[in-house]
């Protein structure tokens, strides 16, 4: 999708892609604290704000993670193919299109350097919806500061990991999803945008 605006939030949210190739240089700190202040920054049910950040930096730590969260996702993703084979290779070939797969090192997290795990207090109704835009401040902010990013619904799969504890997360928190951060190795090309989707329901005609 093509956009012509001179407007810097309208290019950033043009511009963000999921990117699933990460170098691994490591963000400053001072842009990583930027990154989750934006998060902090979204709207929230009754001011809620029910989120938590977990982040983790150290290589082997993120390796360690995306292989056990791998092993949890294939098992996953293996019972989906039983009902629904044609969708769950479609979905497989979309986040995996090329040879880095659930067979790598990093099957889950892509190489990037940073994995932020986002938590709600469990039995929050509403959290998910707070979370959800939460995340794309995250993702916004990162673009704009010359990160790239990717949210990762698998990382949810940590807590039935035998390396969950190692996050340190309370028992009244769950996780919702994680997002990796750093700089991409790959520029993946706009997917196409449906248009027929927004209805103007004053301007239609009535009886």
């Amino acid at each position: 999708m093509k956009t012509a605006t001179d407007n810097e939030t309208l290019k950033t949210i043009f511009k963000r892609r999921a990117v699933r190739r990460y170098l691994p240089d490591m963000p400053d700190d001072d842009i990583l604290e930027k990154v989750i202040d934006a998060g902090r920054m979204a709207p929230s049910a009754m001011n809620g704000q029910p989120w938590k950040f977990y982040i983790v930096t150290h290589r082997d730590t993120i390796t360690s993670f995306s292989k056990a969260i791998g092993k949890v996702a294939l098992k996953a993703v293996a019972h989906a193919a039983v009902k629904h084979p044609v969708k769950t290779l479609k979905t497989m070939l979309h986040f995996s299109p090329g040879p880095v797969g659930l067979e790598s090192d990093d099957p889950i997290f892509h190489g990037a350097p940073v994995v932020v795990f986002i938590t709600s207090p469990k039995g929050n109704e509403w959290a998910g919806l707070d979370i959800g835009m939460c995340a794309q401040n995250m993702m916004l902010a990162a673009k704009s500061l010359g990160l790239d990013s990717c949210p990762v619904g698998f990382g949810k799969y940590i807590e039935q990991t035998p390396v969950y504890h190692k996050l340190g997360i309370p028992s009244a928190e769950e996780v919702e999803l994680a997002i990796i951060f750093g700089y991409g190795a790959e520029k993946p090309d706009p997917h196409p945008r449906a248009k027929n989707n927004a209805i103007f329901i004053d301007r239609m005609e009535c009886c």
